[in-house]
């Protein structure tokens, strides 16, 4: 699995929520509204969820092993850092 290309939209504001990505796996699949969130131990990403009806939120898409999660969140976080230093 290859990851072709990453899209990063930043939020304004002083929101934990810091950035919406996208990735395309392989040029041939799309993930949306992959968040960027800046934690208490720093930058993470939360996959996409949506909310049960007992209240709690579940993931709709994401990475079965770690190192694969891994391997996202380093990718993400690194291009959301370039837009920002870009800036």
């Amino acid at each position: 699995m290859e990851i072709t290309d990453i899209r990063i939209r930043k939020m304004d504001g002083d929101s934990k929520m810091k950035a919406i990505a996208s990735i395309t796996i392989d040029e041939e699949f799309v993930i949306h509204d992959i968040k960027v969130v800046d934690g208490e131990k720093g930058l993470f990403i939360a996959m996409p969820s949506k909310k049960t009806s007992e209240g709690e939120y579940r993931d709709i898409a994401h990475p079965i092993r770690t190192d694969t999660r891994n391997r996202i969140q380093t990718m993400i976080l690194d291009k959301y850092r370039q837009e920002a230093e870009a800036e």
